[in-house]
């Protein structure tokens, strides 16, 4: 019987790919991180600044959670609103340290410090707060490449059609260069195909990689998103392109509402003020923002009926709710307690779901109906628990706008589903 001579190489060979081939399948702790130091240069507490009713953060920890590929979501800070945010929203908190909570600190550091604090943790996917387009199946991809495809690193970057030139200073009296084109053949854009540029959205490395000082190292690969989701907030000028971009390509959850068919909104607390006045003569007065007025119009105008909320015997507030009721259109209803048990009447009459029913309220009497509805919000001046339970907090206030910025929020949802499905996007 012959005996098989084996080269000593190629059993260190063999046995190394058996190891990493196991190393890849075996169950590894997957943790996401998300870095939000509370001193913030550019925005102060940018991280829970309200982005179209949500806190910054809020969008990513959303994403993160709905994609079920991590074992543990964190959000490391150093501030006491950020961590009562981010345990809202779900999300665990890594309580940093003052040495990596400086100016000067890097994110790797924070993050070596996490797994110092965190052993079991084998793959860390660091998502930045300041990207709020990012969706659950951008992060399922990419941290599957690690997993399951064998990459050390990965991280996101988007296509750039930008040409680049060489900076020159007044001093060196130089003249520039272009960098990426010939400016003698300047390419149409459809005939070139761009320049990859990291994104910020994420960076995902293996412990060890951390442990040896990189985020980007070993077996490198990059995740391509489309620059619809690529948005990242550095100053407040971005702001206000951001809502717009959120609200059009943002992840709502997976249990994304369908259009709005009714929107119910509270008189007292939401069209008005709180505040009754007394005229000189006595008489009891009530204002309305003729702006929020607006707002119920521009929805009727869409197909959405609008029906006004009153539990108050007060007769002052009876006689505005009949003005309302003929200048508006719309119908008033008397609710008793518990709200949510006449409003799933109403439902029932008119066969509708709550994914299709919009609410605005501002009281503990509303809370279950905030819970319920597709889309719901509260005044700016709402606090406790219907605050908890709203999913977009208006930045105006009660009888101040907050009914006018709430149906424009509808608007931009509905337009924002709209394109989604006409464009076949069935993230």
């Amino acid at each position: 019987m012959k005996r098989k001579i084996v080269d000593s190489a190629d059993e260190d060979r063999n046995n190394q790919s058996k190891r990493a081939k196991l190393d890849i399948t075996k169950k590894r702790h997957v943790a996401a991180v998300i870095l939000a130091r509370g001193g913030s240069k550019g925005i102060p507490l940018k991280n829970i600044k309200l982005l179209a009713g949500i806190p910054l953060i809020g969008w990513v920890i959303r994403a993160a959670i709905d994609s079920d590929v991590f074992d543990s979501l964190w959000v490391s800070t150093d501030h006491d609103e950020i961590e009562r945010v981010a345990k809202k929203w779900g999300a665990k908190v890594h309580r940093r340290s003052a040495e990596v909570s400086k100016d000067t600190t890097s994110s790797l550091e924070t993050i070596q410090e996490f797994c110092r604090m965190n052993p079991e943790v084998d793959i860390i996917c660091n998502i930045q707060a300041t990207s709020p387009c990012l969706h659950p199946h951008h992060l399922i991809q990419a941290v599957e490449m690690v997993t399951k495809q064998g990459y050390d690193s990965v991280f996101s970057v988007v296509r750039r059609h930008h040409f680049r030139w060489q900076e020159v200073t007044r001093e060196e009296g130089t003249d520039t260069k272009a960098l990426n084109l010939n400016p003698a053949k300047r390419p149409h854009h459809q005939d070139w195909a761009g320049e990859l540029c990291e994104n910020g959205s994420f960076y995902i490395a293996t412990k060890k990689l951390i442990d040896e000082g990189v985020l980007q190292g070993g077996k490198m690969a990059y995740f391509e998103m489309p620059a619809e989701y690529s948005i990242d907030i550095d100053i407040d000028i971005d702001w206000p392109v951001a809502e717009q971009r959120v609200l059009r390509f943002g992840y709502f959850g997976k249990d994304k509402p369908e259009l709005v068919r009714l929107l119910l909104c509270n008189v007292l607390g939401c069209l008005t003020d709180w505040q009754i006045s007394l005229s000189a003569s006595g008489d009891e007065r009530v204002s309305v923002n003729s702006r929020d007025l607006d707002g119920i119009t521009m929805l009727q105008r869409e197909g959405t009926e609008v029906i006004l909320l009153t539990s108050s015997e007060n007769p002052t507030l009876k006689t505005l709710t009949d003005k309302l009721s003929q200048q508006t259109g719309c119908v008033v209803m008397s609710l008793n307690e518990p709200k949510q048990v006449e409003v799933e009447k109403l439902m029932k009459e008119k066969r509708l779901e709550w994914k299709e029913v919009a609410y605005i309220g501002n009281d503990a009497t509303d809370v279950d109906c905030l819970s319920l509805a597709g889309l719901s919000a509260v005044p700016l001046d709402t606090s406790g628990m219907a605050l908890i339970a709203a999913k977009y907090q208006c930045q105006s206030t009660a009888g101040h706008g907050a009914v006018r910025e709430f149906c424009e929020h509808i608007l931009l949802f509905s337009w924002q589903r709209c394109y989604t499905v006409n464009n076949h996007d069935g993230n």
